[in-house]
């Protein structure tokens, strides 16, 4: 995402630059970064991809005491299989109830395993669209002070380029609006706070 955004901010500047009638246009800065995390519905997004994390990590553990289970219920007719102390078709019969575990154990771990990896996939899918449906929400709020301040161009102060390095060299923040888009964004909030969220790597912008 980055990248896209060191892209976009290239591109607008060339185009600003190369064309002498944009000369007198006004242009605005946010530090897209600030609004991202500052908004509630990320902080909201935020722990509600941390409860989703803890019931599946709640799940997982339910299966790894069941898995451990089977483990030992296969161990027990393993060892009862071997024992000289019974009748050989005892043993066979104890062997067959051995193997039939190791198969539910087998069955088990990997179905133990595909959750795992469905778990990750559904988190990273939920984060991703956090993101991109809380930045489309900013975007439209940049757009509207912009347009009501005549700005022409806004550009996100905390975009880096390709090298790591800013991409804005020097801003006055004469013209910022991350304080007063930040301020439209969260005037919906709800009236209690919310509650303290663990991090969930849940990236900026």
């Amino acid at each position: 995402m980055k990248i896209l955004r060191t892209i976009i901010l290239t591109v607008s500047l060339l185009t600003f630059l190369s064309v002498p009638a944009l000369a007198q246009s006004r242009i605005a800065t946010v530090d897209l970064r600030k609004l991202f995390e500052g908004y509630w519905k990320t902080k909201q997004a935020q722990i509600d991809i941390q409860q989703h994390a803890e019931q599946l990590d709640n799940d997982d553990k339910q299966m790894l005491t069941n898995l451990n289970l089977i483990n030992t219920q296969y161990q027990q007719l393993l060892q009862q299989a071997n024992d000289q102390a019974i009748s050989a078709d005892e043993r066979a019969k104890r062997q067959q109830a051995a193997d039939a575990k190791l198969k539910e154990l087998k069955s088990s771990q990997a179905a133990m395993d595909q959750f795992e990896h469905d778990a990750q996939a559904r988190l990273a899918q939920q984060k991703q669209q956090m993101r991109a449906d809380i930045l489309q929400e900013i975007e439209a709020a940049i757009t509207t002070k912009a347009q009501a301040g005549g700005y022409s161009l806004v550009i996100d102060s905390d975009a880096e380029t390709v090298n790591g390095t800013p991409a804005v060299l020097y801003n006055n923040n004469e013209n910022d609006l991350t304080t007063a888009v930040l301020a439209q964004l969260n005037a919906g909030a709800p009236v209690n706070p919310l509650p303290e969220s663990t991090p969930t790597n849940t990236s900026s912008p």
